[in-house]
């Protein structure tokens, strides 16, 4: 039987598994707070077209640089992914059409570029699907910097982005660029996307970064709260994932990769949580059914809204 309590405190005194959750940790926060504002504003497929027009330059950046070339060339990508789906979103007649031709032929080039190399199935392993456990303290730091410039792109502009997740037509009457702010959001989604590939792999990020959005969603409807429970809970995943992939290779012999157990973990969690909202919700309708045929037929006065 595998013993999860003990490694979730003791696996971590091991450097590489210290430096992988310092990673999911910084990805936690900034995939939290970015992917609340993905959800707000249903982005899903626009994360998932920049997931996959990032890729040639990461794919790029390895072939010419190796590891160290992986973060310039990924970093280049995103910028210019960001920019071209942002006008691709705002002036195509069908954006979302326009998004998956960018997308697929993008990943096209970056599975052309890899392929010329002679240990093609290998490296293309290591850019889908992560190396969390074999990152290395320089990467940790750059993968810090590039959290920290997502941070700071969306607090920065923390407001706007809320107040034009909510009303798109008046945050342009009140002064505010809204293809400025669409431009910094995809940006932000695209450093994520950078900062976590070389961890959890091209194709699994999207669930970090769409995964806690949508659970904090079905937790609470406070808007301000949403941002500390998405990072909270893939923090907690992360940590629970790294411990489960760590105990279940070492007493089990069970070799999980370590990327994709959190991914499953996040997903759990999601499921769970989903249950225990939708029987919450069934418990709740009989009991207002009732309030409603108890209540006085004159019409109630008008409630508060709450802050």
């Amino acid at each position: 039987m595998i013993d999860l309590l003990g490694p979730l405190f003791t696996a971590f005194s091991l450097p590489f598994m210290a430096r992988a959750l310092v990673v999911l940790l910084a990805l936690s926060l900034v995939a939290g707070i970015v992917g609340v504002l993905v959800n707000l504003r249903s982005l899903e497929f626009i994360s998932d077209g920049l997931t996959h027009s990032i890729f040639p330059g990461i794919a790029i950046g390895f072939v010419w640089g190796g590891r160290d070339g992986l973060f310039l060339g990924a970093m280049i990508a995103a910028v210019l992914a960001a920019v071209v789906l942002t006008l691709i979103t705002r002036r195509a007649v069908s954006g979302g059409a326009a998004i998956a031709i960018v997308f697929t032929a993008m990943f096209s080039i970056g599975i052309l570029v890899v392929s010329r190399q002679t240990n093609y199935a290998g490296q293309l392993e290591q850019l889908l699907f992560g190396r969390l456990l074999t990152v290395t303290p320089t990467e940790v730091t750059q993968t810090l910097v590039i959290c920290a410039l997502a941070l700071l792109l969306v607090g920065l502009t923390l407001k706007q982005q809320v107040y034009r997740a909510f009303d798109p037509t008046a945050v342009a009457a009140a002064g505010y660029r809204p293809l400025l702010l669409d431009l910094l959001l995809n940006v932000a989604i695209a450093l994520v996307v950078v900062a976590a590939s070389s961890a959890v792999g091209n194709l699994l990020v999207l669930a970090v970064l769409i995964v806690p959005g949508a659970v904090a969603r079905l937790i609470t409807a406070r808007l301000w709260l949403l941002f500390p429970l998405a990072a909270g809970f893939a923090a907690l995943c992360a940590w629970v994932g790294l411990a489960l992939g760590f105990e279940a290779s070492v007493t089990a012999g069970i070799d999980l990769p370590s990327g994709a157990t959190v991914v499953l973990v996040l997903v759990a969690g999601y499921l769970l949580v989903l249950l225990v909202r939708v029987l919450a919700d069934r418990m709740r309708r009989p009991a207002d059914a009732d309030d409603a045929e108890d209540a006085p037929a004159a019409d109630p006065a008008p409630q508060a809204v709450r802050a």
